[in-house]
C-alpha cells in the first residue's frame, strides 16, 4: 500500500471487519503482562485516534504522559481515560478526555468509527479506541498536569515498516520481548502500539481492496 492515505480510504477501512487481537498481537510484548494477574473485572476507558491534515498529509496526535501520573507515567499514548458517570457512551469518553487533555474543540470533529478494545492487565482497564478526523489542523492547548509533550506524527511515518523495532526489556523482574514504534524520538509500545497496529492493518486491507 502507498504511504499516501486520505480520509476516504480511512472511511473504507473502518467499514471492514475488524482484525482485532490477531492484528494487535503483532505489537504485544511477549510474554504479555508478565508478572501480572489479570483483574477479575476490567474498568472501561476510551482513547481517541485523531486524524487531521498538516503539511500535505494526514497526521495523528500522541501525548507523553507526565511522570507524576499514577498509571503509565511517562509513556506515549493516545489521548483518553476512564469512563465517568456523565458519559453517555464510550465515544463521549474519548471525546471528553481529548478535550480535557489537549484543549480540543471536539464539536468540530467527526467520529469515523471504533476499533477493537484492548485489555491492559497491569492497570485493569479495557480501552475502547475511537477514530475521528478534523478537516483542519486542530489548535492544541495541552493540560500541563497531564501532558508532558505533544507528538504530531505523520501517518506516512506510522505506515513505514522501518519504524517498527523490538528489544528485550526487564519489566517487573521478567525479561520481555517488546515490539514498539519509533515515533517522534520515542518508543511507542503496549496498548497504544496495539491500537495503532490494528489501525494500520485495516488501512492495508482497505488499500489492497479495489
Amino acid at each position: 500500500m502507498s504511504h499516501s492515505v486520505d480520509i476516504a480510504l480511512v472511511r473504507r477501512a473502518l467499514q471492514l471487519p475488524l482484525p482485532g487481537p490477531a492484528a494487535q498481537a503483532a505489537m504485544a510484548p511477549r510474554p504479555r503482562a508478565a508478572g501480572v494477574d489479570p483483574p477479575q473485572e476490567y474498568r472501561d476507558g476510551a482513547v481517541l485516534l485523531l486524524l487531521y491534515p498538516r503539511d500535505g498529509g494526514l497526521h495523528i496526535v500522541l501525548t507523553r504522559r507526565c511522570d507524576h501520573l499514577a498509571a503509565h507515567a511517562g509513556q506515549v499514548s493516545l489521548p483518553g481515560g476512564a469512563c465517568e458517570a456523565g458519559d453517555t457512551c464510550l465515544a463521549d469518553t474519548a471525546l471528553r478526555e481529548a478535550q480535557e487533555e489537549l484543549g480540543l474543540e471536539v464539536r468540530s470533529l467527526e467520529l469515523l468509527g471504533a476499533l477493537s478494545p484492548v485489555e491492559i492487565p497491569v492497570s485493569g482497564y479495557r480501552v475502547h479506541p475511537w477514530v475521528a478526523c478534523s478537516p483542519v489542523p486542530p489548535s492544541f492547548r495541552p493540560d500541563p498536569n497531564e501532558v508532558a509533550e505533544l507528538l504530531e506524527v505523520p501517518l506516512a511515518q506510522l505506515l513505514d515498516p522501518t519504524t517498527v523495532d523490538e528489544e528485550e526489556w526487564l519489566i517487573r523482574g521478567h525479561r520481555v520481548q517488546v515490539p514498539f514504534y519509533r515515533l517522534g524520538g520515542h518508543k511507542v509500545w503496549g496498548a497504544t502500539a496495539a491500537v495503532l497496529a490494528e489501525f494500520i492493518a485495516l488501512l492495508r486491507m482497505a488499500g489492497s481492496t479495489p
